[in-house]
């Protein structure tokens, strides 16, 4: 009795494989702009409320939007309502925003319109958060939701990785971005078939998120910085030691993050902790000035515009300001990635580096300065080099950028991260 030879087997399931992938694009495409269409709605409204808080109010009080005291007053009033707001919403907005990563398991849906929320004050009330985090977390909890309402045999993991496909590419412009930080996830959790095969439906979710986002709010990440001149022997030492100054700014803030949160905790009170968070928020930026305040993508494209209107001083005191709002926000309760802050506190360190050594092109030291702190913050090491080399989108700068990837991760490698597990200790 004749029977199928392997060889038969594998020609019978290629047809097979590939009709299963040809399926996977409707719905990856669906999520990909729902998840855009999330983000971009949450970017819009909380852009709307923040001309209101920093325009039209300090506007009809007579105070300057942007005075040491508008800004104290501003930062800790939002802290005392969005304490207030997750005492009050259902599911606390989520769980501690300390012990969440980028991708994580999906949320009760019923807590993602208390998580919205709060993820709108705070990118309003000048918090030095990203939306990246929340808004990630709000799709795959959608997704998932939807995955097992509408197609109950399908995996939970296959609808969370479109969705976080999905908004990695609406908030980079990119799906690259979102096929680089997923093959870093797939790697670590092994399955079966091609990387490639697994990345397929990812991928049409990451391109439908950056297009939607792209043909509706054409956002950038290019900062438009002086044009690189090309490499010299001299730029290999300066990378290096511009991208591990950025590593140590980043792991500074790592270490120094469990005990921060621990001194939040210890007010017992979530209400009072972020009112108290806000208070310190509000008095980095009366130190740093209002350029400190905010996610920072906004900010960052303003210091780039003039790489000599500030002195070596006064870059490194925002970049040292930065890092410690980002630790202050993240520690105390406040709801946002930190990805996009990151990027400002490695920018103003990279111009640091260029106002103090002026023969660092601008170019090459604001990329690894942005390299190596998010190296230390992300531990995701294609995100890190992707962004870096986006913000000046120059291929000459990839092959230093390579090399200056190498003694930085030497420095973060198998230190602990920037997220807490529920006890507090910090995961490694």
């Amino acid at each position: 009795m004749a029977t199928d030879s392997p060889a038969d087997s594998v020609v019978a399931a290629e047809p097979a494989l590939a009709r299963r992938l040809l399926l996977l694009i409707l719905p990856a495409v669906a999520v990909g702009v729902i998840a855009a269409l999330v983000l971009l709605g949450v970017s819009l409204l909380a852009e709307q409320l923040q001309d209101v808080l920093w325009k039209t109010l300090p506007d009809a009080l007579s105070v300057g939007p942007y005075s040491s005291l508008w800004m104290i007053v501003m930062l800790t009033a939002i802290g005392l309502v969005t304490g207030l707001a997750i005492r009050t919403v259902p599911g606390r907005a989520g769980p501690d925003p300390a012990t969440t990563g980028l991708v994580d398991p999906p949320l009760p849906p019923g807590v993602l319109p208390g998580l919205l929320l709060v993820t709108t004050l705070s990118l309003a009330g000048g918090v030095s958060l990203g939306p990246e985090n929340p808004i990630t977390a709000a799709n795959i909890a959608l997704a998932c939701w939807a995955g097992r309402r509408f197609a109950p045999g399908t995996p939970p993991a296959l609808w969370l990785a479109l969705a976080a496909a999905g908004t990695v590419g609406a908030l980079f412009g990119t799906p690259v971005a979102a096929a680089l930080i997923l093959s870093e996830t797939f790697a670590s959790t092994p399955g079966p078939g091609a990387l490639w095969d697994r990345l397929f439906g990812p991928l049409a979710a990451g391109a439908a998120g950056a297009l939607t986002m792209t043909l509706t709010a054409h956002p950038s990440f290019d900062l438009s910085l002086p044009a690189y001149p090309g490499a010299r022997w001299g730029d290999l030492l300066s990378a290096s030691a511009i991208a591990c100054a950025g590593a140590v700014l980043g792991l500074a803030a790592v270490y120094a993050f469990p005990l921060a949160h621990r001194a939040f905790r210890a007010l017992r009170h979530p209400v009072l902790a972020m009112t108290a968070g806000g208070l310190l928020l509000g008095l980095l930026g009366a130190l740093g000035g209002h350029l400190t305040l905010f996610k920072g993508l906004a900010e960052v494209k303003e210091l780039a515009a003039d790489p000599d209107g500030w002195t070596a001083g006064e870059f490194a005191v925002m970049a040292v300001v930065k890092t410690a709002a980002l630790l202050v926000a993240a520690a105390c309760g406040f709801r946002g990635g930190r990805i996009f802050p990151a990027v400002f506190c490695g920018a103003a360190l990279g111009l640091c580096a260029h106002a103090l050594v002026d023969g660092i092109p601008v170019a090459l030291a604001v990329t690894c300065g942005v390299l190596g702190i998010l190296l230390a913050v992300t531990r995701q090491g294609w995100l890190s080099l992707f962004t870096a080399a986006v913000l000046a989108s120059d291929t000459a700068l990839l092959p230093l950028l390579c090399v200056a990837t190498l003694p930085a991760w030497l420095l973060v490698t198998g230190r602990p991260q920037m997220q807490l597990h529920a006890d507090g200790t910090p995961l490694r």
